[in-house]
């Protein structure tokens, strides 16, 4: 981080990760106990309120840029917030119906026309969804347990009767809670999965001390693309039918395995010029990248089975989804429609 090593936390300062998990750990997988925090689909944000009571309010992205020009109505709220505070959280923003929209907190992020953010922070307002808190009146508390800091962030909208667009984060120390949020919270768009951490954690920028736990089910799709050769595929691009008939690009799988390469090989056929839905498409490497795969266009005839989690924009699996299987038994008439 750039700040003095023990005056007031400056932009950038790198957030504490998260390393994943298939399943909620045993309780000594931590220091001191287990805490569960609700994880969400928005993007990783820590906001600054100036050592000064009127000085600036900064919000900085993950990779260390700031935001806070494309954000006024949080820079509005601000006011509610002390000085010298430092917290750490998750940016979201809502459609008119109250639903998480991860493709509109997109489009604010990129805006940079002063009437174009204005209109789209009418339309999409901002939430900051509070996790964790660095800095306390202009003092740093990261040495201080999650227990404790936890302890601070709960007083501190207690305190200050603080309401939305600042939210405080559901934490839980029940395994039982933190299940039935996997189990059915999940079904929420914007809500991910469980952020696992220890009650006696400082907190470590940049260090990946956490655990997280993504909720995650098994779906099917069109084999549309594969990466690598129709002898050994390396990762497969996915599709589903909408209602008018059009393959439409839903995902990309992980590496598939040597065993699951070895099936797909004779089961995968070459799409002749001209009669592929895709001729003509890219497809990128990573969400939010420019680079491309190189890929080879297949016959859409084969459905694959796959483990996907809840992070979707608009019908797009948004992290590379796991083959489970291929299914020669389901034909593509029976895949689920985008």
């Amino acid at each position: 981080m750039s700040a003095e090593k023990d005056g007031p936390l400056r932009p950038p300062v790198q957030p504490m990760l998260a390393q994943a998990r298939e399943s909620l750990p045993g309780p000594g997988a931590l220091d001191g106990g287990l805490a569960m925090d609700l994880k969400w689909d928005g993007y990783r944000v820590l906001a600054f309120t100036s050592v000064r009571r009127g000085g600036p309010f900064l919000l900085q992205s993950r990779k260390g840029s700031l935001l806070q020009d494309r954000f006024p109505d949080l820079v509005a709220a601000a006011v509610q917030l002390p000085p010298g505070l430092v917290l750490d959280g998750e940016l979201l923003v809502l459609r008119g119906d109250g639903v998480m929209d991860f493709g509109a907190l997109q489009r604010r992020g990129a805006a940079s026309a002063l009437g174009r953010v204005r209109t789209l922070a009418k339309a999409f307002p901002a939430y900051f969804v509070a996790f964790d808190v660095l800095q306390v009146e202009g003092r740093r508390v990261l040495a201080e347990p999650f227990e404790r800091r936890r302890a601070l962030l709960e007083g501190l909208f207690a305190g200050h009767a603080l309401g939305p667009p600042w939210t405080l984060c559901p934490s839980t120390r029940d395994r039982a809670v933190a299940r039935e949020w996997l189990e059915t919270w999940t079904r929420t768009p914007g809500i991910e999965g469980v952020v696992v951490k220890g009650l006696q954690q400082s907190y470590r920028p940049g260090a990946r001390g956490w655990l997280k736990v993504r909720a995650r089910e098994s779906t099917e799709a069109v084999i549309g693309a594969i990466t690598g050769t129709l002898g050994r595929p390396r990762l497969l691009v996915l599709g589903r039918y909408d209602s008018e008939g059009r393959l439409r690009h839903v995902g990309k799988t992980t590496d598939v395995s040597d065993a699951a390469a070895r099936q797909l090989a004779g089961q995968l056929t070459a799409a002749s010029p001209g009669t592929h839905p895709w001729e003509g498409a890219r497809f990128s490497t990573g969400w939010g990248t420019r680079d491309v795969l190189d890929t080879t266009l297949v016959v859409p005839d084969r459905v694959a089975e796959v483990s996907v989690d809840t992070a979707r924009d608009n019908g797009v699996w948004r992290h590379p989804v796991r083959l489970v299987r291929l299914r020669l038994d389901m034909p593509v008439d029976d895949v689920e429609t985008f």
